[in-house]
């Protein structure tokens, strides 16, 4: 999995979005200026997030952008997959694309070394990344900790 600057700019009009909960709407240019994104680029982002239904938007003058779920409800995995894709390395062991290979040796045999390995580092992928809301990675930026959440991990 290669983390996109599709996916770090989403995340990081999303930390505006969290911290704005509750609150009036942010506008597109009030996001791009705060988190130094290109503004023609965060378009598309808060395109797709809404279309996934994170997010709302209203036109206007009082107009712009919230999130439509609780920031606790939001976890970066989900925000990735929406963004980038299927958090797998390869298409055989994903959860929500899942490609057979069929120009692998071991496609047709009940064993894979390459399948059982990535499906290792999809799973400790989506553990970190599932287990974490945006409230979470939001908080964890003010206190500057990696690794430290504000609550025990879902599911």
């Amino acid at each position: 999995m290669k983390f996109s600057k599709r996916s770090e700019y989403g995340l990081r009009a999303l930390i505006e979005l969290t911290a704005h909960y509750g609150k009036a709407p942010l506008q597109r240019h009030q996001i791009a200026r705060r988190q130094h994104v290109p503004i023609e680029f965060l378009e598309h982002i808060l395109l797709t997030l809404r279309n996934a239904g994170l997010l709302a938007s209203r036109r206007g003058v009082s107009g712009g952008y919230r999130l439509l779920k609780s920031p606790d409800e939001i976890t970066l995995g989900h925000v990735i997959r929406i963004l980038d894709g299927p958090l797998a390395p390869i298409g055989c062991v994903s959860k929500t694309a899942y490609q057979k290979c069929h120009d692998c040796p071991y496609a047709d045999k009940p064993n894979c070394p390459v399948q059982k390995v990535m499906l290792d580092v999809r799973n400790a992928i989506a553990d970190i990344l599932d287990n974490y809301s945006l409230t979470d990675f939001v908080k964890q930026a003010a206190t500057g900790k990696p690794g430290a959440m504000t609550h025990a991990p879902k599911g």
